[in-house]
Parts: C-alpha cells; sequence; structure tokens
C-alpha cells in the first residue's frame, strides 16, 4: 500500500490541501505544511510556482508572485518538500504545476529529485496524456504516481485516454476554467463522479471552487477526495508568515465536515 491509496482508504473522503512553495517565503512554508497536517489533510499539494500558471486564478497567480519575488528556486522546493517527508513520513505529498519548470533539467532529473525528496505524486497541468512520454515514464519508473486531470469536457471517447498510466487518483476539475472563481452545481459533480467511478478503480478527488465546510461535505458524500486551494492560498495572502495557525483552524473546519459528511448521507 502506498501512502496515497493509504490515504483515500480510510472509509470517508480524503481532503487534499493545496499551497504553492515559497508563498510568502521559501522559510514560511513548513509551518503552513505542519498547519495543514495537524488541521487534518490527509494529501499535501506543493505548488511549484511559475510564470504563467494559466490554469490558476487570481488568488494562485498572485502566490506564484509572491513566492517568485521571494526568490523561490526549484532547489528551494526540493529542499521544502524534503523536510516535510522527513516530518511527516506518513502524508503523501503531490508537486502540481507545469511542464517548464519540471522538464528543464530533464524528466528523468526531475523524477529523480522529487524521489529523493519523498515526493509520491506529480500533476502537470499542462501534459497533456496524448504526449504522456514527456514527462509520465520518469516517474513512473521512480514510483512517483502521474495524477491526471479530468474536467466537464472529458467525454467518452477522450476520457481512456486520460486514465491510460494514471495513477495515485484522478482529479477531477469541476468547472471549465480558471481555480477559485466559482464551484459547480452539485447535481453535475454527483453524475461527473459516476461516470469516473464507472471508468476507473482510482479514487476520484474533485476540486475548483471549494471554499466552505458545507460545499465540502457536499462533494465528499460523493467523491473519494475534496481538494481546496484558492481559500487557502487567500488565507497565506492575508496572513503571511504568521499564516499557520489560521490555515490549520480552516483545515480543522473541513476536516470536520468532511468526517461527518457520510454519516449524515
Amino acid at each position: 500500500m502506498t501512502r496515497l491509496s493509504a490515504a483515500f482508504g480510510k472509509g470517508r473522503a480524503a481532503l487534499v490541501a493545496f499551497v504553492t512553495a515559497g508563498d510568502p517565503t521559501p522559510a514560511a512554508t513548513p509551518a503552513i505544511l505542519d498547519a495543514l497536517v495537524a488541521g487534518g489533510a490527509d494529501v499535501i499539494e506543493l505548488g511549484m510556482p511559475f510564470t504563467d500558471p494559466m490554469a490558476d486564478g487570481p488568488a494562485i497567480q498572485a502566490a506564484n508572485l509572491r513566492s517568485l519575488g521571494a526568490g523561490t528556486t526549484a532547489a528551494d522546493i526540493l529542499s521544502i518538500a524534503k523536510g516535510f517527508r522527513a516530518r511527516h513520513p506518513n502524508t503523501p505529498l503531490v508537486l502540481m504545476g507545469y511542464a517548464n519548470p519540471m522538464l528543464r533539467r530533464g524528466p528523468e532529473w526531475f523524477a529523480a529529485a522529487a524521489r529523493d525528496a519523498g515526493v509520491d505524486g506529480v500533476i502537470c497541468v499542462d501534459i497533456p496524456p496524448e504526449e504522456d512520454d514527456a514527462l509520465g515514464p520518469a516517474l513512473r519508473a521512480a514510483a512517483i504516481a502521474p495524477i491526471r486531470l479530468a474536467t466537464p469536457t472529458t467525454d467518452a471517447a477522450r476520457l481512456p485516454a486520460v486514465l491510460d498510466g494514471a495513477a495515485g487518483f484522478v482529479y477531477y476539475v469541476s468547472v471549465a476554467g480558471i481555480t477559485g472563481k466559482q464551484q459547480a452545481a452539485q447535481a453535475s459533480i454527483d453524475d461527473a463522479v459516476a461516470r469516473l467511478k464507472a471508468s476507473t478503480d482510482l479514487p476520484i478527488a474533485v476540486g475548483f471552487g471549494i471554499r466552505t465546510p458545507e460545499q465540502a461535505a457536499g462533494i465528499g458524500r460523493v467523491a473519494d477526495g475534496v481538494v481546496v486551494g484558492s481559500a487557502i492560498v487567500e488565507l497565506v495572502a492575508q496572513h503571511g508568515a504568521d499564516a499557520a495557525e489560521p490555515v490549520r483552524a480552516y483545515i480543522q473546519s473541513l476536516r470536520m465536515a468532511l468526517g461527518a459528511a457520510r454519516e449524515i448521507a
């Protein structure tokens, strides 16, 4: 059993929490990651800052700029990941970002560096499954899960390509658009999760636009995981280097809602 499979095997929806590495500074990120775990996050997504985060809304775009402005480097991100793994040996860590930072030194270098830092999975937003050979083989050789994205526009003809070679979990992007701006109707999420579950045994985690415990609970009744990002990033923007405690309290409110969701259902 991998750390990722264990995180999704607890009998209730896993809470997947995203923050941008190096936001507000590389030195401040470890305490924020620790706060995510303390609040009850099951999986951590660590965003790799990039100058052109095309899938992200204003909150995460701003986090990318703050991080890059603080001088965050690839070495900083890997150091943050390695330190996290030492402190939290059982919590899955996923790197999420764009192809340019991942491939600039070659896929084998990136996969080996991520493996050595204790990374469990990678989400690369702008490498489509049809171009899996750009990164996927290197990740699989390093025992790192290539986590794929499915969207409302992923139809039955394309879904097999999305799922082929996927591992860890499937991230269902519940709205067609950028992060943090809107949330899909619950009925459409219910239908999409059912359709994905009919096609794969991988856990299905749903993200984009989830902010409140009530929203998380609604999705947690049908999905295997709930992904929250922009709302956490906004807390970091508001509190800066003092964000750890507000982040922990917010994550705890989501965790409590998810814990009760299936009991209510």
